[in-house]
């Protein structure tokens, strides 16, 4: 059976880059050796370090003052990472839901945070709104996707400071203006490889400047001077991060996967509006393209169950809402092609005519 996944990560990845990752992992580059024992100084290694951030560079056209970094570890890492290497004296934070919060959590044990907009009291069914952005802050730092709630910002925020993004469930499905931003960062495992990678994008004239100690495996500075070399990096999911940025490019690149990602959420979000047994669980300006949530209207809800056993068996994974909110939630990355979009508005529409009469 063909399995259509809307996990919202670790997550899908387009079947040749699982393919190529699995050739790699039995016989890596013809050297009769494994990527998962290849040492990460090896000449074929390197080029897949160099070509992975080549690509970072010209798929989302990165200023050459910039640096891509790929190190161990997840978006959770950067939370205190960045305070550490750009918070001063204050930072401005918008709490947009769980992984907002947690980021401004570890932000606050290095200077004042000041949280200039939340969507908390609405139960996070909405981005926040009318907030002022203060001068004097050092940056302002959002979460550009939420996971759990299903809001996204789907521009570039305007501001007069500098401005740093977790872009971990976004990135590379719309253009961005990088030059906006002093840092973006995110966890792989979304919409770009395995989980045990991040990527930072980092302005390098913005680094260097902070007079507090910061552990030598916390400074981006030093993984800049080093490559992303500084320590042993996360062979495994570095190549398939190379295998699905050429995958990015040989598709069309990032206008191409904005496009298909408009049209993945307007097919399921539209049939969420048709459809007389759901209901959407955001405002429709703040939806998200990548993780699209749901719920049964009240009259339905002691069918969740049966649902979630009826796409099962259609092969349709993944689609149980977070375990905080319930409901459900398909997650439509990159990956996902409009065809498994299809087999789970199909699915809804014959849940429909099966109970509604």
């Amino acid at each position: 059976m063909v399995k259509h996944n809307f996990y919202a990560g670790p997550s899908i990845l387009p079947r040749e880059v699982i393919e190529s990752t699995a050739d790699a992992v039995l016989n890596f580059n013809d050297s009769g050796l494994s990527v998962l024992e290849i040492s990460h100084r090896s000449k074929d290694f390197q080029a897949v370090m160099d070509e992975a951030r080549s690509l970072f560079h010209e798929l989302l056209s990165i200023p050459e003052n910039y640096t891509v970094l790929l190190l161990g570890g997840g978006a959770s890492m950067e939370f205190c990472r960045v305070p550490f290497n750009f918070l001063k004296t204050k930072a401005a934070y918008l709490d947009t839901g769980t992984w907002a919060h947690k980021a401004i959590q570890e932000a606050a044990a290095f200077g004042e945070v000041d949280v200039i907009g939340s969507s908390k009291d609405q139960k996070y069914k909405c981005l926040p709104k009318g907030y002022v952005i203060p001068a004097d802050a050092d940056y302002l730092h959002y979460t550009t996707n939420n996971t759990v709630y299903g809001t996204e910002f789907l521009e570039d925020i305007e501001s007069p400071i500098p401005l740093i993004a977790d872009m971990s469930s976004d990135i590379f499905s719309r253009p961005i203006d990088v030059s906006k931003y002093i840092c973006i960062y995110g966890g792989a495992q979304k919409n770009l490889a395995p989980s045990g990678l991040s990527f930072i994008i980092v302005r390098n004239d913005a680094l260097g400047k902070m007079q507090r100690h910061i552990p030598t495996i916390l400074d981006y500075k030093v993984h800049v001077d080093k490559e992303s070399m500084f320590h042993t990096p996360p062979a495994l999911p570095i190549y398939s991060a190379l295998q699905t940025l050429r995958w990015i490019k040989k598709e069309g690149g990032v206008k191409v996967m904005q496009d298909r990602a408009i049209e993945r959420a307007e097919l399921l979000y539209n049939e969420i509006e048709r459809n007389a047994m759901f209901e959407g669980t955001v405002v429709k300006e703040d939806r998200s393209r990548m993780n699209i949530c749901f719920v049964f209207k009240p009259e339905y809800v002691e069918l969740e169950k049966e649902f979630l056993d009826f796409t099962l068996a259609k092969g349709i994974v993944g689609i149980k809402g977070h375990r905080t909110t319930g409901g459900f939630r398909a997650s439509c990355y990159n990956a996902m092609p409009i065809s498994g979009v299809q087999v789970l508005v199909d699915a809804m529409k014959e849940f429909e005519q099966k109970h509604v009469k």
